[in-house]
C-alpha cells in the first residue's frame, strides 16, 4: 500500500509538470485566482471611515496654514520631542488657541492622526499638550478622539500594505499576538480591551498588527475608543501641571501601572468566568 500511495502521488506530480497546453493555460488563470484572494481590500465602512479620516487631516492642514501667524510658523509647526518642546509650545500656542480654538484643533487633530499613522514617535507630548491647553476634560476628549481616528488610520494602512513590515519587525510577537488571538475569538473584544488598557503591547504593534491577525475594525475600534481612555486621562492629567513634571516615566510608574492592569482585568473576567464554567 506505501508503494501504490508512493506511484500515485508521483503520477500526480508528474501530471501537473507535463507541458500539456491545458496545463500551461491554467497555470496564469489559477495564478491570477490566488493574486486576487491574496490582495487585502477595505470593506465599505473601512473605505468610508478612511475617506473621513484622510479629509480630517487635509481640512487640519489647510487651517493651520491658513490661521497661523507668519511670524509664528517656526515655533507652532513643530513636532514636539521632549517635555521642554512641550512646555515651548504652551507658551507660544496659548494666545493662538484661544483665539482660533477650531483652527487650532483641526490642525492639532491632523498632526496627531498623522504621527499615529505613520508611527511617528512623540504622540505623548501631544496629549500632554492638550492637557496643558484645554484642560481634563476637553483635552481627554480630543486625545481620545485623535488617538482612536490615527490609530484605525494606521489599521487601514496596515490591511493594504502593512504585512511584510509586520513580519520583518516583530516575527516572534507577532506569532504570539496570533495565537492568542486564536485562542480568544468568543471573547475578542474583551482581550482587545484588556490590551488597550494596560501596556501589555506596545499600541504601535497593536494597531499595525490586527488587520494582520483578522481582527475586526468594529471590534478593533471599540477596544481603542474605550480601551484608550484610562491612559488618557493620566497623561492629559499631567499635562495640566506640566511644570511639576520631570520625565514622561514619571507618567506610569508602579501605582499607575498597577492600576491599569487592575482596570483591565475587569475587562477579561467574563472570559475567565466563561472558561470556569466550561471545566465545570
Amino acid at each position: 500500500m506505501l508503494f501504490a500511495r508512493r506511484d500515485i502521488e508521483a503520477a500526480g506530480a508528474g501530471a501537473g509538470q507535463d507541458g500539456s497546453p491545458a496545463t500551461k493555460k491554467g497555470k496564469p488563470e489559477s495564478a491570477a485566482a490566488a493574486a486576487a484572494v491574496a490582495r487585502p481590500t477595505l470593506t465599505r465602512t473601512e473605505a468610508l471611515a478612511a475617506a473621513a479620516v484622510l479629509a480630517l487631516f487635509v481640512a487640519g492642514i489647510f487651517c493651520i496654514f491658513l490661521a497661523a501667524p507668519r511670524r509664528e510658523f517656526g515655533q507652532i509647526l513643530r513636532l514636539p520631542r521632549s517635555l521642554a518642546d512641550v512646555r515651548l509650545l504652551k507658551d507660544n500656542l496659548a494666545v493662538y488657541a484661544s483665539e482660533h480654538q477650531a483652527n487650532f484643533v483641526l490642525g492639532y487633530c491632523s498632526i496627531y492622526i498623522f504621527m499615529q499613522t505613520f508611527m511617528i514617535p512623540g504622540t505623548i507630548f501631544m496629549s500632554l499638550l492638550a492637557g496643558a491647553l484645554f484642560g481634563v476634560i476637553k483635552g481627554g476628549v480630543l486625545v481620545v478622539f485623535t488617538a482612536t481616528a490615527g490609530a484605525s488610520s494606521c489599521y487601514f494602512l496596515s490591511k493594504l500594505i502593512g504585512r511584510p513590515l509586520v513580519c520583518w519587525l516583530w516575527p516572534e510577537r507577532l506569532r504570539y499576538f496570533q495565537s492568542e488571538i486564536a485562542k480568544r475569538k468568543d471573547k475578542l473584544l474583551n482581550y482587545m480591551l484588556f490590551l488597550r488598557i494596560t501596556p501589555t503591547l506596545p499600541n504601535t504593534f497593536i494597531n499595525m498588527a490586527s488587520p494582520i491577525v483578522d481582527i475586526p475594525f468594529h471590534i478593533f475600534f471599540a477596544a481603542t475608543l474605550i480601551g484608550l481612555i484610562p491612559a488618557s486621562y493620566i497623561t492629559v492629567k499631567a499635562g495640566r501641571a506640566l511644570g511639576d513634571l520631570r520625565s514622561v516615566r514619571e507618567l506610569y510608574d508602579f501605582k499607575t501601572l498597577v492600576v491599569l492592569f487592575l482596570i483591565g482585568s475587569v475587562a477579561v473576567v467574563p472570559t475567565i468566568l466563561k472558561r470556569k464554567r466550561t471545566y465545570e
